[in-house]
């Protein structure tokens, strides 16, 4: 039997009135120190509607007939460049919501793409009507089972059960369908879901020091908050204890940073409810296992709470369940509801009455002002990285990997060369002066689009999704890899320090590397596993972070990633005229896209490759893209370069692509391997997917997948055969034979004819490459008289004296060689133009 407590252990919440006192002191205060204070609709409804009566009345004073806060109620800290204003108080222990952007579930959450959203809200249409199909099969089966036990009498009995049974059949198989379905749905999000992405509230046009959600649905809030606590609850169980228990045994004992945020839930009429709420900013499991002590779930206090899970005695039992959006009315139910409960003696000692008495308030420290609430947000998140790296709780290590990477990128905004290594891994950017570098940090950490990368398309080239990511996978590789000054002669005997630059000690300082001349093998395969963490999540579907070791070896990680400077577009020009230098780069760019493809094309390389028979394929990540370049460079049986080019293209743009492939006569498609399994059994067509080109680089019915690679590029492609007795003759002098040399595969060397084919196939994108340099070679000419222009306007205007002639005479004789160069070049074109018509 319960032991009877005293009664209201669990608070009532303050009245509106006090609700008014509290905003008037937290702005005061604000105003007094210099910070922006949160919007007052959120203080009223979320903060003063989740404090106890007695705590407003505490946290309150009065200073020259203005209400303030009292000294020892807020403190003010500084978070990087920016000062946070917190509140540090009691509030009801079931106020608080987790916060969905805790990195320790970032693996969970894919890019914020329009996509992406979209298909939540198809998977959550689907899941509806799949439980309304359940229901239906349910429902038949029961119709069937009373027809098929009933007595035989009635003469309509046969035609009557075979009517249920093809119902039910057909209830069935509509559950099937909505299965498929959402299978389908799953794997075209990757088996996550798009991270939400909030932003300051805007009050007359200001921004606020509090956070708001783009508007959602009501069934799509739903599922992803219970998204987001159901990967938490996961990622809390790694811990040594139970939590929620040791809660209800010994209450919180360490404070919890807490921020207002705004949730908007459109209703199916169209009505929208802003509800202002406390988000977990840290301790976001404890907020989570609180809740779970409470037996109140995170959706309900952030869409609505039925009325029924918190009923007073004077409700009625037959009205209506609405739901409650007010903060105030519903910890103020569930606290007299618990009242009630625990004064019963037949109380159980299981029951919320009784085990959430120890956290029926708990202390937190509250966001009510900063410096600049644009990036509150990113100070948050940062403050939220840094209380996980440094705990002693068990961390993943995908995502330690990518709290470690926003780490190195704000290392980077600290020491102001963000910008700088940017400008150095992109030097044909068009503004890299015009960088957001807020908007830059969100776009590389994927906690924003990538729009604000914009400025570091070179000048010319279109803005496109593949563009954009292309430009953010470079952006990772230049900050993980960063490059050092080259080795300058050493001119003494004396010992020398190598010079490793102005971003290489940033991230040395960030991952707590050794020194320079340290670096082994042990730390390259480290900064790999953070470049893959760090590339992956700009995929909708995650691969196995694992799958890149290898890309990167002690070299890169010493002397930087020497990427090349070229875009894709030039890159796909130059690969098409035969530039083996420029298809080589482009594998290197294809690399993260064959590993995040739905249907993986380089996997982890673990196992041995003499066990392919018994496990597949398992190759290491060079072997995969060593094979991709041999095949352009070597050749290999039933590979062309137009298959290689089709493959490349539609690999870098997959990931953006909004329907599932289709073939041009609508064939239905399978993967190559799967060609001999069941229907059944098949994977659904998906988002994503690419479709197996051939050899003259048209679709065929098959999407590409692992065993169509490991195929057309196997693991010996490139090997060198064993020479034979006829070519060590041939190589020895004898030049009677010296025609006959086969290549790798033994084929005779191309004749002529093939020679004048490829040439002609060649052609085109080489005269693409002459226009574009031409056209970059004329705008750059502009640009400079321009320039000058302005220069001379100036000085004529400021009347400064002329640069001195050894000057002048210099740039002179630079433009002159200049110009007889674009003399030479006009007859040379004015040659290929008379070719043309003879080929």
């Amino acid at each position: 039997m319960a032991v009877k407590r005293s009664d209201d252990i669990y608070p009532q919440i303050g009245n509106v009135l006090w609700g008014d006192r509290l905003a008037d002191a937290i702005e005061n205060t604000c105003a007094d120190h210099g910070v922006v204070p949160p919007p007052r609709q959120a203080i009223l409804e979320g903060l003063a509607a989740a404090l106890p009566d007695t705590e407003v009345k505490a946290l309150i004073a009065t200073l020259r007939g203005r209400r303030v806060l009292k000294p020892n109620a807020y403190r003010l800290v500084q978070a990087g460049d920016e000062q946070v204003l917190l509140l540090t108080c009691d509030v009801h222990g079931a106020a608080v919501v987790p916060w969905d952007l805790n990195d320790r579930t970032a693996v969970c959450w894919s890019s914020p793409a329009p996509e992406a959203s979209q298909r939540v809200k198809d998977l959550v249409a689907a899941e509806l009507a799949l439980q309304d199909a359940a229901k239906s099969a349910k429902s038949a089966e029961k119709e069937r089972e009373a027809l098929r036990r009933a007595p035989g009498d009635d003469a309509y009995a046969p035609q009557a059960l075979a009517a249920a049974t093809q119902k039910h059949q057909d209830a069935v198989r509509r559950v099937h369908e909505f299965e498929s379905q959402k299978r389908a749905l799953l794997s075209a999000l990757g088996h996550r879901r798009p991270r939400p992405v909030v932003r300051a509230v805007q009050e007359d046009g200001q921004p606020k020091a509090a956070l708001s959600l783009a508007e959602q649905p009501y069934a799509v809030a739903v599922h992803m908050q219970r998204y987001a606590a159901d990967n938490l609850e996961r990622a809390g169980k790694t811990r040594g204890y139970d939590l929620a228990e040791s809660l209800a045994d010994a209450g919180q004992l360490s404070k919890g940073m807490n921020v207002l945020q705004q949730w908007q839930i459109t209703d199916s009429v169209g009505t929208v409810s802003n509800l202002w709420r406390l988000a977990a900013v840290t301790g976001n499991n404890r907020a989570l296992a609180r809740l779970n002590v409470f037996r109140v779930r995170p959706e309900h206090l952030v869409t609505g709470m039925p009325q029924s899970l918190v009923p007073m005695p004077k409700d009625k039992k037959d009205g209506p369940e609405p739901l409650l959006l007010s903060l105030r009315e519903i910890l103020n139910r569930l606290s007299a509801r618990l009242n009630r409960d625990g004064a019963k003696p037949e109380t159980e000692a299981t029951d919320p009455s009784l085990r959430a008495a120890k956290i029926a308030t708990v202390s937190a420290e509250i966001v009510i002002g900063c410096t600049k609430p644009e990036a509150l947000e990113h100070v948050l998140r940062a403050l939220n990285v840094n209380d996980h790296l440094r705990g002693i709780q068990p961390y993943d290590e995908d995502a330690r990997l990518i709290a470690l990477f926003a780490t190195l990128v704000d290392a980077y905004a600290r020491e102001s060369l963000l910008a700088d290594a940017l400008a150095e891994a992109f030097p044909d950017a068009r503004a890299v002066d015009l960088l957001d570098l807020t908007g830059v940090r969100d776009a590389l950490t994927v906690n924003g689009p990538l729009d604000p990368l914009e400025p570091l398309v070179p000048a010319g080239a279109n803005v496109s999704p593949v563009v954009l990511r292309d430009i953010a996978v470079r952006a990772i590789t230049g900050l993980v890899f960063p490059g050092i000054p080259p080795e300058t002669p050493q001119k003494t005997n004396g010992r020398t320090v190598r010079d490793t630059g102005q971003f290489w000690p940033v991230v040395r300082g960030t991952l707590q590397e050794p020194a320079w001349s340290q670096i082994r093998a042990r730390t390259a395969e480290a900064r790999t596993r953070l470049w893959s963490a760090a590339v992956a999540q700009l995929f909708v579907h995650r691969g196995n972070i694992l799958s890149a070791l290898g890309l990167f070896g002690t070299t890169e990680t010493r002397e930087g990633a020497g990427q090349d400077p070229r875009p894709l577009t030039e890159l796909f020009l130059g690969a098409e005229a035969g530039d083996a230098a420029a298809w080589a780069a482009l594998v290197q760019r294809m690399a993260p896209a064959l590993i995040h493809a739905p249907q993986s094309f380089i996997t982890p390389g673990q196992g041995s490759e003499a066990g392919a028979g018994r496990k597949g394929v398992r190759r290491t990540p060079k072997s995969a893209l060593a094979a991709l370049t041999l095949a352009y460079t070597a050749g290999a049986p039933g590979v062309s370069r137009a298959l290689l080019l089709a493959f490349a293209k539609t690999v870098l743009e997959h990931p953006d692509a909004p329907r599932p492939p289709e073939p041009d006569d609508g064939t239905p498609l399978i993967c190559y391997g799967e060609q001999h399994w069941a229907e059944a059994d098949r994977t659904a067509i998906t988002a994503g997917m690419v479709i197996a080109p051939d050899s003259e680089g048209r679709p065929t019915h098959y999407v590409a997948d692992k065993a169509w690679f490991d195929e057309l590029f196997p693991v010996d492609l490139g090997i060198p055969v064993p020479e034979s007795p006829v070519n060590a003759l041939a190589g020895d002098g004898n030049t009677a034979d010296a025609g006959t040399l086969t290549t790798t595969y033994g084929e005779a060397a191309a004749d002529p004819r093939d020679q004048l084919t490829a040439l002609r196939r060649e052609l085109p994108a080489r005269v693409e490459l002459v226009e574009g340099s031409y056209l970059k070679a004329v705008d750059a000419a502009h640009t400079l008289m321009t320039d000058f222009e302005e220069a001379h306007r100036l000085r004529v205007q400021l009347g400064e004296d002329p640069l001195p002639a050894q000057q002048r005479i210099e740039w002179m004789e630079k433009l002159a060689k200049v110009r007889t160069a674009a003399h030479a070049s006009v007859t040379t074109l004015e040659q290929v133009e008379a070719l043309i018509l003879k080929v």
